[in-house]
């Protein structure tokens, strides 16, 4: 048989719209609408990898190939998808190898169209330089809460000359005014941080949780150090699982969550406060195993979908 097996095709094939088979609308077509995802599959990509992570938003797209999945019912969020809210799919942005400006401003102007219209987004990535574009989108609808889910923490200043890259995410986050709390979940092992970079963001004033504390303590603290109310930007590198759950990353650290660990967390933030924005990153198909996590990225973009749309 030459024809992938899925178990779609019982139901009738590959999903006819966009990600778990919402509506495909064309770039910047918004008619109030409660949710909008787009792919964005770099920012501003290192020389000595490029755009690693090019092919992860069509990967997790294509995770889940069930037509009409909004009228499933889905177990995770105990009841179908959204609901009564509602959300499209504006596809993949353009995206340069040479002009990384460029692809930033893409992605600002594009999270901006979707916040100024009331709309929450839904960024599929790409690598970990997303999350700053994302983030300055949101200048006009601070004061921001990051929850960031990552096996690393990001506060390199720059790496290979390079400012604006996936190490040096919530640096650049922390350098906007808008963004007044950074929680930082997952940590573990070692990456690009040095001893300065985690003494930078002490003193700026983030959170940490590595995942030992979050072993031993639990989720409860995370939760309290986010204010009742607050707007929270989840940004989820996929490298926070455990490389048994996502094998394709670039930076496998293990130790880290498995699929309901990370869904129970993201829910309890939600009970808490109010989820603005998201991206997830990191995932790169290439280094996949099984559709494995491509799979997990897929529902855990999905239960987010879900519960922004039950906060709509």
């Amino acid at each position: 048989m030459d024809e992938e097996l899925r178990i779609g095709n019982l139901f009738g094939g590959a999903a006819a719209g966009g990600f778990f088979d919402i509506p495909r609308r064309p770039l910047g077509e918004l008619d109030g609408e409660d949710i909008v995802v787009f792919g964005a599959a770099t920012a501003t990509p290192y020389a000595s990898v490029g755009a690693y992570c090019a092919d992860g938003p069509a990967a997790i797209r294509a995770a889940v190939g069930w037509p009409d999945m909004g009228n499933h019912y889905d177990f995770d969020l105990d009841g179908t998808l959204l609901g009564s809210a509602t959300a499209i799919d504006w596809g993949d942005l353009d995206i340069s190898d040479t002009d990384f400006e460029q692809n930033r401003e893409r992605i600002r102007r594009t999270v901006r169209e979707v916040t100024s219209a009331g709309a929450v987004p839904l960024v599929l990535g790409g690598d970990d330089s997303v999350p700053i574009p994302c983030l300055q989108g949101f200048e006009d609808h601070g004061p921001i809460t990051i929850l960031q889910l990552d096996a690393h923490i990001d506060w390199r200043d720059e790496v290979q000359g390079e400012r604006m890259g996936l190490s040096s995410n919530m640096r650049r986050a922390s350098e906007m005014p808008w963004v007044t709390n950074i929680v930082q979940v997952g940590a573990r092992g070692s990456g690009s941080a040095r001893s300065q970079d985690v003494a930078d963001a002490n003193e700026w004033g983030v959170t940490f949780y590595p995942m030992r504390t979050v072993r031993r303590d639990g989720f409860a603290p995370v939760v309290d150090s986010i204010s009742p109310g607050a707007s929270v930007y989840i940004a989820l590198d996929i490298d926070v699982m455990d490389p048994s759950v996502v094998p394709g990353v670039i930076g496998p650290a293990p130790g880290g969550f498995h699929y309901g660990e990370v869904v129970d967390l993201i829910e309890a933030v939600a009970d808490r406060a109010t989820i603005v924005g998201a991206n997830l990153a990191e995932f790169a198909p290439s280094a996949d195993v099984g559709n494995r996590g491509a799979l997990a990225s897929a529902r855990i973009a999905a239960t987010i979908m879900g519960l922004v749309a039950r906060q709509r």
